[in-house]
């Protein structure tokens, strides 16, 4: 799939899930916001799979070198870890 059909698929997607919200079906547009998460690979693919790599595409319409290449995005709750204090890494002198 090309990333302009995948914007239009999550486009479809979200009013669909508007409509269930609307229509207190809040069953199918939690279907559909988890869909819509696999699809931009946001989540699990599979119950279980919760080490599960994702990667992302650039949004349609982004040019240039590189644009081809796969954006890795971090896991939800990961925080980037804190610089070592250069400090305390002191060697005696040889």
């Amino acid at each position: 799939m090309s990333s302009r059909s995948i914007n239009e698929k999550l486009v479809a997607l979200g009013k669909e899930m508007a409509e269930a919200a609307e229509a207190m079906d809040f069953e199918k547009a939690t279907a559909l916001r988890n869909e819509m998460a696999r699809i931009r690979g946001e989540g699990p693919i599979g119950p279980g799979d919760a080490d599960t790599v994702t990667v992302g595409q650039p949004p349609p319409g982004a040019m240039g070198l590189g644009t081809q290449v796969p954006v890795r995005q971090p896991p939800k709750g990961w925080v980037k870890p804190k610089k070592p204090d250069l400090m305390t890494n002191v060697k005696g002198r040889k």
